[in-house]
């Protein structure tokens, strides 16, 4: 059985421009990258709480662009967007990111993994153009609940590849 890791990931603001996350996963880095690329999962986890996805598309190449729609339980819809600056699978993306709504929450995300004996160091960082998107973000608490989801996803997957198996 592998750990919980719930509650692990480590959320720094290095400056005012950033928001850093450090989270792992007991998973091989491809699976990590899959579920964090692929809309047939992103769709099954990115959503944190009882929030849905209802729309998700991934164009995931240099220039290709993502869209993820999400409707909270009160039914308020919150849609995030941005365009690949960079793409080396399994091991990092890097891309714009627009929470729309929150006009200030423009940003560019990159994410870089790592895996050492079947745990996958997933790294976040999100450059914010200026202090008030920084601030803004640090307000919306789903990020921890969306990689709880994140790695109970990752084990349901691990789960049935184990019983397929067997």
């Amino acid at each position: 059985m592998t750990p919980d890791r719930h509650g692990s990931a480590v959320i720094e603001f290095p400056s005012d421009l950033e928001i850093v996350t450090v989270r792992k996963f007991d998973a091989p880095i491809e699976l990590v990258f899959d579920v964090l690329t692929k809309p047939e999962h992103v769709s099954k986890w990115f959503a944190p709480f009882t929030d849905v996805v209802t729309e998700c598309s991934i164009d995931l190449r240099v220039g290709g662009k993502y869209h993820i729609v999400l409707v909270t339980e009160d039914g308020t819809e919150c849609s995030f967007r941005g365009t690949y600056l960079e793409v080396e699978p399994p091991i990092r993306t890097v891309a714009t990111w627009l929470f729309e709504g929150w006009p200030d929450a423009h940003a560019v995300d990159s994410v870089d993994l790592h895996e050492t004996d079947g745990v996958t160091t997933m790294t976040t960082k999100l450059a914010f153009r200026d202090q008030a998107g920084r601030d803004h973000m640090t307000k919306f608490d789903g990020q921890e609940d969306g990689f709880n989801k994140m790695e109970d996803y990752l084990r349901s997957l691990l789960e049935k590849k184990g019983s397929a198996s067997a």
